[in-house]
């Protein structure tokens, strides 16, 4: 006995053919005419569906490529849970890094070149896990020589 059966208490019915096994029998040309007017409504009904999800596209989606060898950020907001980067809560991170492209292993999934301390991770990203890292010369800051006295106290200058 089918699982189907037990549970209802009769046979399955397909889409098909919804007919029930006892009321009658449909032979020959019959069955083949109505399980292609069947095909035919659900093949409109698909087709249906199938618009309405191309409408829920968003449209201002595009297509990202990252190449080998650039760097990235990694995205790390749905690791709260299980890797702590510095701080929790509201002031936790939500972009590490910038990580190196190792190899591109298929069209949305890139490989990183990660620091020994995350070493858990396994290194290979979907693309939505990544962000475009632009280096920018005015974003370095030069860290300017502190001069302390022997008793640790400095003079506050201004810029």
């Amino acid at each position: 006995m089918a699982s189907y059966e037990a549970l209802y208490g009769r046979k399955y019915r397909t889409l098909l053919c919804w007919t029930e096994l006892g009321e009658r029998r449909i032979l020959g040309p019959e069955l083949v005419s109505e399980t292609k007017d069947n095909v035919r409504l659900l093949r409109d009904h698909l087709k249906v569906t199938s618009d309405r999800q191309k409408s829920y596209v968003n449209l201002k989606r595009k297509d990202v490529k990252y190449f080998v060898e650039g760097f990235v950020f990694l995205k790390v907001s749905p690791w709260k849970k299980v890797l702590r980067f510095d701080r929790k809560g509201r002031l936790s991170l939500r972009l590490i890094g910038s990580y190196q492209i190792l190899k591109r292993m298929r069209p949305v999934a890139y490989q990183l070149k990660l620091l020994t301390k995350l070493d858990r991770i396994y290194d290979l990203f979907h693309i939505s896990m990544l962000r475009r890292y632009q280096s920018n010369p005015y974003h370095i800051v030069s860290v300017e020589e502190i001069n302390f006295r022997p008793d640790l106290m400095y003079e506050k200058e201004p810029v």
